[in-house]
């Protein structure tokens, strides 16, 4: 589901981020306790070698994913896809997935909907897959009744770019509109298919697999072909694999810059442990609290509120994730100020990698 967010303006030191622990349960709330363990996650974290996850070794780590980076990418998407499938089936388990995403081109203009979007090609162990994923120009979560906009224009936009997508790839989906929302249904019921990432108008994403582990190369190239500028960002990320394997994947693009991606239970209190290994190219994240926001403010809509600390570079900030406005959004950061005790800026995540 799309979420509103928010991040602290400045940065904190550590015993700021203790503070807030306080801080929160001075507002009746119930934060996390800095010496139980938690789930921390990793975020790009740029490595020279596969080896550096071994780095990690003291806390129990679970998710890891490799990232191969490029963003100045030229060439063959059918070819360069076709050379981590040809590592991935040498090395392809139950418990292995390989991805990659390349930005595409939405044809016209469109007002609701940014016209740069993404895909994923994908391989695990039984199937292969297409993810297809747009970025609105706004976030309207379902119950931000806050926000003005036309849902005609949404709605429609919705539809016009997805099908555009469909017709490309020429997948059997069908999408259908009701009750200001679209809803999208494979024709072939028994093919795993899969759409998320919703706002009040419907899924931004769908998935759609194949028991074909080649079927969607093609039609991702295709895909592909309509990005409009002469290079592309694009990722691709290795998850269960061996390290003999990631030395093997690393070999095919030794012009990629490599980070990792993971998860481990740590204390909040080992949090600057962490940071010093991770260093300022990855980022961390962390939850330290979640509450209803009627507990704290009572008479307005209730929200689901997640606050968490991030990292970004050697820094501490914090970030509030909501399921829905419970306030208008030009009442959101004072009040977010007040709870928190630092000035909070509205920021949504970034849709892509």
């Amino acid at each position: 589901m799309r979420e509103q967010r928010w991040e602290s303006h400045n940065s904190l030191s550590f015993d700021e981020v203790l503070a807030t622990l306080t801080r929160l349960e001075q507002h009746g709330l119930r934060p996390v306790d800095p010496e139980k363990e938690g789930i921390c996650y990793v975020e790009e974290w740029q490595v020279n070698s596969p080896d550096r996850i071994q780095e990690l070794d003291p806390w129990p780590i679970e998710d890891v994913t490799m990232i191969h980076m490029v963003d100045n990418w030229q060439g063959d998407f059918f070819l360069f896809a076709g050379g981590y499938h040809t590592i991935f089936q040498q090395y392809q388990s139950v418990s292995t997935y390989c991805s990659i995403s390349h930005p595409w081109h939405l044809p016209g203009h469109l007002v609701t909907i940014l016209p740069q979007a993404m895909f994923w090609v994908g391989f695990r162990h039984t199937h292969s897959f297409i993810r297809i994923r747009l970025h609105t120009s706004e976030v309207i979560a379902p119950g931000d009744t806050w926000i003005q906009h036309q849902p005609a224009i949404w709605i429609d936009e919705r539809q016009q770019a997805f099908q555009s997508a469909i017709d490309l790839l020429e997948l059997p989906i069908e999408i259908e509109s009701k009750n200001n929302r679209i809803t999208l249904r494979s024709t072939q019921e028994e093919v795993p298919f899969f759409c998320s990432w919703a706002d009040a108008f419907g899924p931004c994403q769908f998935e759609f697999n194949s028991s074909d582990p080649f079927a969607f190369l093609v039609p991702a190239s295709s895909l592909a072909s309509t990005h409009q500028l002469p290079t592309a960002k694009i990722r691709t990320y290795l998850t269960g694999f061996t390290q003999k394997a990631l030395h093997d994947f690393q070999e095919l693009a030794p012009a990629s810059r490599f980070a990792y991606r993971c998860s481990g239970h740590i204390c909040l209190t080992e949090l600057p442990d962490i940071l010093e290994i991770v260093g300022e190219s990855g980022r961390l994240y962390t939850t330290i609290c979640e509450f209803h926001t009627q507990s704290i403010l009572p008479g307005h809509k209730d929200a689901a509120a997640v606050v968490g600390i991030m990292t970004t570079g050697n820094q501490y900030q914090l970030e509030v994730r909501f399921n829905l406005m419970p306030l208008p959004k030009p009442d959101m950061d004072a009040w977010l100020e007040e709870v928190l005790g630092t000035p909070m800026t509205y920021a949504p995540l970034p849709v892509f990698p």
